[in-house]
């Protein structure tokens, strides 16, 4: 398995939620649910910004997956 690059938006952090779930249901495991998107961006390039935030639960979430895959 090519480990999933750390996502940088949201359309590559669903993709690699994806890869990494289906290889999990493959090897017969089950991941906890991925980190929603965030729903309440204003859109003026905030610091701290609601998609940081969940560009870093997203990498955790990967970080933990990959833990599980390699058993």
């Amino acid at each position: 398995m090519a480990t999933p690059a750390r996502a940088v938006d949201g359309a590559t952090a669903q993709q690699m939620f994806q890869s990494l779930q289906q290889c999990a249901a493959d090897m017969g495991i089950t991941l906890r649910t991925p980190p929603p998107e965030p729903t309440t961006c204003c859109g003026r390039g905030c610091n701290g910004c609601v998609w940081e935030g969940f560009l870093d639960a997203a990498e955790y979430w990967r970080q933990e997956a990959l833990l599980q895959l390699q058993g």
